[in-house]
Parts: structure tokens; C-alpha cells; sequence
């Protein structure tokens, strides 16, 4: 498997952003195809080595063709190439993204959109303590590779049931805990590109760690997984 990013696939978006309709995709079948082969090659190629240091349960190349029902936006394809990557088994929670555009290429990692009841006992743990989580965002490491937590999906007020005046106020408000690392297109089509993406994935192992505890758990420590 190509363990490096073709150029060739940001021309083709570039390309396909500039003839976003079904005529041209149509006319440019081949074109596509023989890029989404090469794209896929080097998601695969990730999925392999990110196996070595860690449980995946398997990984899904996103399609391009979007969904427009109830968007304003018409433009039958997306601009980007994606790829997530989950953990496997109840016990290993978190996951892993990857995306490829022109000027705004990124990886992701962590929960987005946790259903109603995770991301209730993630606040209640925040609520009750919040030292081991701001431990493991102000590592040195962790600061470097990501900053801390992407700020951008948070409450605006206090969630139901919890005290605005908490000192752990702002963990509480968020809806998503994720961290997010951007690159340039040149440090894209770099050749340790794959090793750059590797070693920020194992960055978080400390945050998935601690968030899979919290996860399996109820506020007491008892494990709440069937054995």
C-alpha cells in the first residue's frame, strides 16, 4: 500500500471544484476513479500502521457524492477525501479521522457528537473532577501537537442540571471533545506525511485512555461493560 499522498489527487479536486456538476463528473469518470484508487491506497496504508499501536475495528473511506436533501448547497460532490478510523470493542472508546482538500487538510481524533448519555457522564466526571483531563491537555506533547480541545461546539449557557458558576464550567458546556492538527498542502505531499499522521494519532492514546475509563464506567468506579 502507498504509505504517501499523490499531488495528482489535488488537482483533481481542484478540478472537480471548478465542474462541480453531474455533467463533468460523468465525462470524468475514469479521472476519478483512478484517483479515488490512489487516495484509498494510502487511507489503507494508514489503517495498517495505526493497527500496530492500536485496537481498529475497522476504517470507512467517506463517499463523495453528498447529500444534498436538506442542505442549501447543491453541489452534488464534496471537495475533500476522508477517511475515519474506529477502535474496536466496547471497552475502546474514541476514533480517528483523516482529511485530504487543498488548503485545508486536517486529522481529528477524540468524540464528536457523543449520544445523550456519554456525554452526560462525561460532564458529571468533569463536574466531580476535572484534574486528570487538564493533566493530560497541558502536556507538553499534547500542547504541541494540538493546542488542547477544538473550541468551536460548546453550550452557550450552562447544560440543564449543572451550576453556571462551576469552576469546571466551560469542560461542561462543550458538546465535542476533539483535537484537531491542520497542514499545509506541501506538508501533505511531504513523504513523512504518514509518520507525521501516526505520531499525532498516538498522542491522544493518553486522552482515549482516561475517556474510555470514564466511559465504561458509573460515577463510583464500577465497571458497567457485560462480562
Amino acid at each position: 500500500m502507498s504509505a504517501i499522498v499523490n499531488p495528482s489527487i489535488f488537482k483533481f479536486l481542484i478540478d472537480l471544484k471548478n465542474n462541480n456538476n453531474r455533467e463533468w463528473f460523468a465525462e470524468n469518470k475514469a479521472y476519478y476513479l483512478k484517483e479515488e484508487e490512489k487516495i484509498k491506497e494510502f487511507f489503507t496504508a494508514i489503517n495498517e500502521e495505526l493497527s500496530v499501536i492500536d485496537n481498529i475495528g475497522g476504517m470507512k473511506a467517506y463517499r463523495i457524492y453528498r447529500d444534498i436533501r436538506f442542505s442549501k448547497d447543491k453541489t452534488p460532490y464534496k471537495t475533500y477525501r476522508s477517511c475515519s478510523y474506529k477502535r474496536a470493542t466496547e471497552a475502546l472508546r474514541g476514533g480517528y479521522h483523516l482529511e485530504i482538500t487543498p488548503g485545508g487538510s486536517f486529522l481529528a481524533a477524540g468524540f464528536w457528537q457523543p449520544n445523550k448519555e456519554d456525554l452526560f457522564r462525561i460532564r458529571k466526571e468533569f463536574e466531580m473532577d476535572s484534574s486528570i483531563i487538564e493533566k493530560i491537555l497541558s502536556t507538553a506533547n499534547f500542547k504541541n501537537t494540538f493546542g488542547g480541545f477544538h473550541t468551536r461546539n460548546a453550550l452557550k449557557v450552562a447544560p440543564s442540571g449543572f451550576d453556571k458558576n462551576h469552576p469546571n464550567i466551560e469542560l461542561i458546556k462543550k458538546k465535542d471533545f476533539i483535537v484537531i492538527r491542520k497542514f499545509t498542502n506541501k506538508e501533505v505531499l511531504s513523504k513523512d506525511f504518514h509518520t507525521t499522521i501516526i505520531n499525532s494519532f498516538t498522542v491522544v492514546r493518553s486522552f482515549f485512555d482516561y475517556m474510555s475509563d470514564v466511559l465504561t464506567t458509573n460515577l463510583n468506579g464500577e465497571s458497567i461493560l457485560e462480562k
